[in-house]
């Protein structure tokens, strides 16, 4: 098996060390660009926050800008074990925040054990940032710093470990008392864990209408109880008077059961001394109190969740920090409330009652979610959670007080937040996981390329794909280790030596006969890998093929086309790009093959991009680009153009395309509504078509190496009737490895529909 150690610490290593950069939102190419962004310019807007400290929201970074701030006295599961050596961890929830709310982050690692250290630190940093997440603070300093800085800050400050945890954990008791049928004012709790999150989740059980008498606490020393000793304020707020002991002693008849604490606590006999119909929060990371197929053995009629992703109802915090600080940023809220956690909770469970979009499932391998025992909480890729939960909790800030510039017009606010979820991010999800469930047998004519086989690697580590090496077996076992994977894990093959050998020269002079292919030049074709691996594909032996790492792309695709065909019913095969930026996907075509199509060459080529954007889960909108915006120029080249859209119009009624019209035109919406209102593509289009490979070509080579903030997909070959891509020839590992997940998600969908 691949080293997993390894591979995570190349991720951080690779390229630029860590996870994180900063980048300028604004120009600074010009000497009138330094003279703005620094001296003189500079100085008109520090004047004006001089006079009133809230227009730094107007002119700073400071109303986008939260700090992650740790001690690293209690990370993850690795304890304390120093800010410095916490920094990872830091910077991975910098990435969440802005992954999924588009939240900018700066960590910050302080160097104490002093609680008053840490508060001291985060009154002095409050200038700087428009919230405070504190993170990885160990209990009980957990709680004095957050205290006391609720009450000398006027940001929202906000510990995840406390807090996350209760929100996500008050959403799934909501939603599983309204399945087992019990009100929440009389069910009977029962609490494994005595730290931040164990307590700070009782505190909020307790806000959702959980009757303190009827909670039982549960340390490392068993039962808090009154009198017991040992303890400290925070738990014996929870001390009862009782004659239960142990664990096992308060699970008898209990209706829901929450364990912060440690694996193996918990036995299938303890949770069968449950009330019927228990709810059971087995939330130890990464081991659960009881295994969760061990307590659905036990108790069928539970409900359970863990903290584990590869199990039904995962409570995952990161379904609650970036949402709750993007409704309290937004407000430009003073703090984060209890009403504004309430709301949170009641969003996160309200969304889970209704019906999930195809393209959450799509996201989960093709799976099918609906409101009941197994789907308690939303999943976090679910697009809807933004708009959801960080409404709620703005509204509940406004309506609290606590909102310094409160929203009028929430449809235009649930509208911006719309625009922030990621796209792109639930293509790959979708992609990814349609591969993960259905690995496809991926050939690579170069198996002995060292970026083929990092990208094997990669491929192997996702589970994604199952890889087909061509090449010396010898050289490919050698190179493995290097590379982090085991021949049990790939299949390597010598087309010099295969047994298979005359059955692919066969094929290939069938292929052939009428392409100047006779027997004796047959023989001597079949020993290129590329021929070879043709052949495989067109016999069935592999799903799909990558070739092209070896050499240049237009060399590779002219020998291959010649024994390659189209679909039934396709006249041209076409060459397109994915460009993932900035949480929003475009196909963009002809990138590589069509030099210069005429009119309904150009309208074939872009109904090839259209029913790619649909296999992608995509709403095709088609911009037919051009210099001319909607007949303003009578140039050939612009009425080339014309002429598609006047065709796909006529016999294609239901595609949403337009054009000619410009790239701004095609994806600025308030530009294009603006001066082109009539136009059926209102600046959102999510297909542009070139009108000939010089411009596509360019304009795809220019954004993929040139961009900020981009992932690039291609070029993705459409219209052949089997599933192969050509890489390119400077294409990295994990370009070749996404053109190998793409080539076997089309073969998968391909399989289904003939299925």
């Amino acid at each position: 098996m691949p080293n997993r150690d390894t591979d995570a610490l190349a991720y951080h290593e690779m390229g630029r060390p860590g996870k994180l950069e900063v980048v300028p939102t604004k120009p600074c190419l010009t000497a009138r660009d330094l003279s703005l962004a620094y001296s003189p310019g500079v100085a008109v807007p520090c004047l004006e926050i001089e006079k009133d400290a809230g227009t730094a929201y107007r002119y700073t970074n400071k109303g986008n800008l939260v700090a992650v701030v740790s001690n690293g006295t209690a990370v993850l599961g690795l304890g304390d074990i120093g800010a410095l050596a916490g920094k990872p961890v830091m910077e991975g929830k910098a990435v969440l925040f802005k992954r999924f709310a588009q939240i900018d982050v700066f960590d910050i690692e302080v160097n104490t054990h002093d609680p008053k250290e840490v508060i001291r630190v985060c009154e002095l940093l409050e200038p700087t940032f428009g919230g405070i997440n504190l993170e990885d603070i160990k209990a009980p300093e957990c709680f004095e710093i957050e205290e006391a800085l609720k009450e000398r800050l006027n940001i929202p400050v906000f510990h995840d470990d406390q807090h996350g945890t209760a929100i996500i954990t008050g959403a799934a008791l909501l939603n599983a008392l309204e399945l087992v049928g019990k009100e929440i004012g009389d069910v009977r709790l029962v609490v494994s864990g005595a730290g931040a999150s164990a307590l700070a989740c009782t505190r909020f059980f307790e806000q959702l209408g959980v009757r303190a008498q009827n909670i039982l606490l549960c340390d490392s020393k068993g039962v808090v109880y009154v009198g017991r000793g040992g303890s400290n304020a925070y738990k014996d707020r929870y001390a009862r008077e009782t004659p239960l002991r142990t664990l096992a002693d308060a699970l008898r008849g209990a209706d829901v059961f929450l364990g912060c604490s440690v694996k193996g606590l918990v036995s299938g006999e303890m949770l069968r001394s449950m009330a019927e119909r228990p709810i059971v929060f087995a939330l130890a990371n990464p081991d659960p109190e009881i295994p969760y197929e061990e307590a659905k053995a036990a108790r069928p009629d539970a409900i359970v969740a863990t903290g584990r992703s590869d199990f039904p109802n995962q409570v995952n915090n990161v379904l609650g920090f970036p949402f709750i600080f993007r409704g309290a940023l937004d407000v430009r809220a003073t703090r984060i409330n209890e009403p504004m956690k309430v709301a949170a909770a009641k969003a996160i469970a309200a969304l889970a009652r209704e019906p999930v979009p195809e393209e959450v499932g799509m996201a989960y391998g093709g799976q099918r979610f609906e409101f009941g025992p197994d789907y308690i909480i939303p999943k976090p890729f679910d697009p809807r959670l933004l708009r959801h939960e960080a409404t709620a909790v703005a509204r509940a800030a406004c309506e609290t007080g606590v909102a310094r510039e409160p929203i009028t017009d929430w449809e235009a606010y649930g509208a911006r937040l719309d625009g922030m979820a990621s796209r792109s991010e639930i293509l790959m999800q979708r992609i990814r996981s349609v591969a993960r469930r259905t690995p496809m047998r991926v050939l690579f004519a170069e198996g002995e390329n060292p970026k083929v086989l990092e990208a094997c690697r990669i491929l192997i580590q996702e589970g994604t794909a199952f890889p087909v090496l061509l090449g010396d077996r010898a050289k490919i076992e050698a190179a493995s280790p290097h590379y982090g994977f085991e021949m049990s894990e790939v299949e390597a093959i010598d087309p010099l030596s295969s047994p298979d050998r005359d059955t692919f020269e066969a094929e290939l002079r069938h292929v052939g006969f009428r392409k100047g292919v006779n027997p004796k030049k047959a023989r001597h074709l079949i020993e290129s890998p590329l021929r070879f691996g043709l052949m495989m594909l067109r016999t069935g032996r592999v799903d799909a093929m990558v070739v092209g790492a070896d050499d240049a792309y237009g060399d590779t695709i002219r020998a291959a086309l010649p024994l390659t065909s189209t679909r039934q019913g396709v006249r041209r095969a076409a060459g397109f790009n994915v460009l993932l930026i900035e949480g929003q996907v475009f196909v963009i075509g002809d990138t590589t093959l069509n030099i210069e199509p005429n009119s309904r060459e150009l309208a074939d080529i872009a109904l090839l991009g259209a029913e790619l954007a649909g296999n992608l889960g995509l709403a095709p909108k088609v911009a037919m680009l051009s210099f001319s915006n909607f007949g303003e120029n009578e140039h050939p080249r612009a009425k080339k153009v014309r002429d598609a859209v006047a065709f796909l119009h006529r016999h294609q009624p239901d595609l949403v395309v337009d054009g000619e019209m410009h790239g701004d035109v095609a994806v600025l919406p308030g530009f294009a509504q603006d001066n082109y209102p009539g136009s059926r593509v209102r600046g959102d289009a999510n297909v542009l078509i070139c009108p000939d490979l010089d411009s596509a070509n360019i304009a795809m080579k220019l954004v993929g190496y040139l961009g900020q903030g981009r992932e690039v997909v291609g070029p993705l070959l459409e219209g052949l009737d089997q599933a192969i891509n050509f890489a390119s020839f400077n294409a990295s590992a994990r370009e070749i490895a996404n053109l190998a997940v793409f080539s076997g998600y089309r073969a998968a969908r391909a399989k289904a529909n003939v299925g």
